[in-house]
């Protein structure tokens, strides 16, 4: 930590699932980046104080669409409603860590919010329509792989015919 101090960093890039960068990005007062796909139980909008409501936006493994009948919103809702317990039980062990080092009591959810920017690895047209806030960029498609220019015979030719 004393070289982290030391270094003078500006900033500090991370994909937050496991929040030991954000407590690292507190513990020095940096502003945080974050280079991300999504958080469980939607941290990420909850840490950005977006709106996603039950009867609105699908759950995650949940397989439903965002055209719900009202069954599917009814499991939707009893999903949404199993997210906090499921998310406290998978970052105990975070939130101790983080308030053991930071000498104070913290929440995973105050480490995710204190984010200056959310670079969000989504791609706008195969996600569901929902509110983002002004520091959540969609940048999705950068991890595509590039492919093969096609063969000669497949080529489109000058000449029509």
């Amino acid at each position: 930590m004393k070289y982290l101090q030391d270094s003078k960093f500006d900033a500090i890039m991370m994909d937050p699932v496991l929040p030991c960068g954000p407590i690292v990005a507190e513990y020095l007062s940096l502003p945080s980046v974050y280079f991300m796909r999504g958080l469980p139980c939607t941290l990420d909008y909850k840490a950005t104080q977006c709106p996603s409501p039950f009867s609105y936006v699908p759950r995650t493994f949940t397989t439903i669409s965002d055209h719900m009948t009202f069954m599917e919103r009814v499991k939707n809702l009893l999903v949404g409603f199993s997210e906090p317990l499921l998310c406290y039980l998978f970052y105990l062990k975070y939130e101790n860590l983080a308030s053991e080092f930071l000498h104070r009591e913290v929440t995973v959810l105050e480490l995710f919010s204190k984010a200056s920017i959310w670079l969000m690895r989504y791609d706008f047209v195969f996600e569901y329509p929902r509110p983002i806030m002004p520091n959540m960029v969609y940048i999705g498609g950068i991890n595509c792989e590039q492919k093969k220019p096609l063969s000669k015979t497949c080529t489109p030719s000058s000449e029509v015919v």
